[in-house]
This record gives C-alpha cells, structure tokens and sequence, in this order.
C-alpha cells in the first residue's frame, strides 16, 4: 500500500453540509465536482495530498469506506480475495471495488499522494483529520484486523486496553488505522474519522461553533454528531 483515502459516503441531502462542515474542520478548500454526475469532491489541503473526500450516494445509508492506493490494483484485489475480501464491482476506470471480511467496502485504486499535510495551525492549538477507526463486532475482531494488517502490511500494535488496537503508521502515511472492539454485535464492520489536537475542549468549541454537537465525553475523546452525516470522535493523540 502506498497511500490511504478516507472516503465520506453521504446521501444526497447531507453532502452539501457535510461539504461545508469539513472543509471548516480541516481547513481544507473544496474540489470541482468531478465523476460522471458530479458526485464526487475532494478536500485540499494548503500543503501536502489529498486524502480526505467525499462521495454523494445514489442509493442507500451514509458509509465510510477506504481507497487502498497500490500499484496494481487488479493484482491486488487477488491478493485481498485471497485473504479473505469478496470483490464486489472492477470498474472500466481500473479500480476495484471489494468487502472486507466483516463487510467494511473499500477500494483498491492506483494513483497515490506522497506528502502528508501538515496539522492546521489555530493560533492556541493545532489539530487533524489523521485517524479511521473500524467499529468492529467481536466475533469479526480476529478475522478484520488479520486482514487489514495484512492487506496493509502494517505492523499490528497490541494496546493494553482490550477494546482498541491499531497498525503502526509508517512515517509520511496520512491516516493511521485503529481498532475498535465493539461491546454489542453489528451487521457488519463500520468506520469512523478521529482527530488529534493539542486542545481538545478548544477543538471542541471550535467543532460546535461549525455546527456539532458533543454527544460523549470520556476520558481521552469526545464523540460529535456533525451537522450531516456521521459521527466522529476528536482525541488527546498529538497531531
């Protein structure tokens, strides 16, 4: 893997806001629409690739899904069937569409960024968009994080709390990967973003003056409800 996309997948009616909102999160400046229908939009960071987008839906709930960038996606995707993926769509654009084993879509695609954006300097803090947290059932946790990590080739890093684990990032990666143990059995494998920040209350306020709300404070992250689409958690990681 070269490089690591998240990707917003939002009905209709939420991207506009969603749009908007995260371009205030991140700082970023808002791509033309591109794709056959305008469905797609990119958030450009002033220095450094792209690795945040967003994607209005034709059908079906709002999502998150991954771009693994890699050099030879179709190769890829047998390497991925092999480990357990299901291939769900190869599109004429030479991307590949496939689930994990817990049921998480994401993409095999070959173009990749090189240089990771720097944290959005605020005055009194700095934060970033630089975290997918997979929400996973228990009785999918081995299998996932067997897949990612392999898929990936990111070395597995245990964490002393049972309920997280993660992949090591390596130097330069825009997004790190972490696990969630999810306590209750889901459908299926989700995903979420999370930020770091040298002040969570000041990011915090920030968020809610774009138009979040806090809805969990715990002891190292505040979980938010944007104003359209999903959930999102800021956290004490240094950015």
């Amino acid at each position: 893997m070269t490089w690591l996309t998240a990707f917003l997948d939002l009905p209709a009616d939420e991207v506009d806001g969603a749009t908007a909102f995260w371009a205030g999160v991140t700082g970023y400046a808002v791509s033309p629409p591109r794709g056959p229908s305008g469905e797609f939009v990119s958030l450009v960071p002033p220095d450094g690739d792209v690795h945040l987008k967003l994607q209005r839906l034709g059908e079906g709930p709002r999502r998150l899904h991954l771009d693994v960038h890699v050099p030879d996606p179709d190769q890829a995707a047998l390497r991925a069937e092999r480990l357990g993926a299901t291939v769900l769509h190869r599109s004429e654009h030479g991307y590949v569409v496939l689930s994990s084993p817990g049921g998480l879509t994401h993409c095999l695609v070959g173009h990749a960024g090189a240089r990771r954006a720097p944290p959005a300097d605020w005055g009194a803090h700095r934060s970033a968009v630089d975290q997918v947290c997979l929400d996973v059932p228990p009785s999918a946790y081995v299998r996932e994080t067997e897949f990612w990590t392999a898929l990936t080739g990111w070395a597995f890093e245990p964490h002393e709390n049972e309920e997280f684990d993660s992949l090591a990032r390596p130097s330069g990666a825009p997004l790190r990967v972490l696990f969630q143990k999810l306590r209750a059995e889901q459908e299926q494998v989700s995903a979420h973003l999370d930020l770091s920040t040298t002040d969570r209350a000041a990011e915090t306020t920030r968020h809610e003056a774009l138009g979040a709300l806090a809805v969990s404070i715990r002891g190292r992250w505040t979980v938010l409800q944007p104003p359209a689409g999903g959930v999102y958690c800021i956290t004490d990681r240094t950015p």
